[in-house]
């Protein structure tokens, strides 16, 4: 497991979900099953997916990991690294908060 921390002061860009970077699943507010269908459904093109949350959306992405690493044991999906930080947001009254990130690899054997 890797640490890493990280300071930014400016919200995270989308830009990879409208470039064509397909090796990386934001996790939000979406129902569990439809981040570990969207998941299976990239690693049966790309040999490992990157699965990537902050703040209260963490422990949903730990449970698709965990969900395709369990469930789908006999397919060969395993658990790769594990990046762990923090981003500096501005929240809605102008303070600077820390929110805490997660990286997540999940990848064929």
């Amino acid at each position: 497991m890797t640490t890493e921390n990280t300071q930014s002061t400016e919200k995270k860009d989308s830009g990879n979900r409208e470039s064509g970077n397909r090796d990386v699943i934001y996790i939000g507010k979406k129902p569990l099953m439809a981040y570990v269908t969207s998941t299976l459904i990239q690693l049966a093109n790309i040999p490992s997916v990157r699965i990537k949350a902050r703040g209260m959306s963490i422990g949903r992405a730990v449970d698709v990991t965990q969900i395709i690493s369990r469930k789908t044991e006999n397919a060969g999906y395993t658990i790769g690294e594990i990046i762990l930080g923090s981003e500096a947001l501005e929240s809605q009254d102008g303070k600077m908060r820390n929110v805490s990130t997660i990286e997540i690899e999940v990848k064929r054997k």
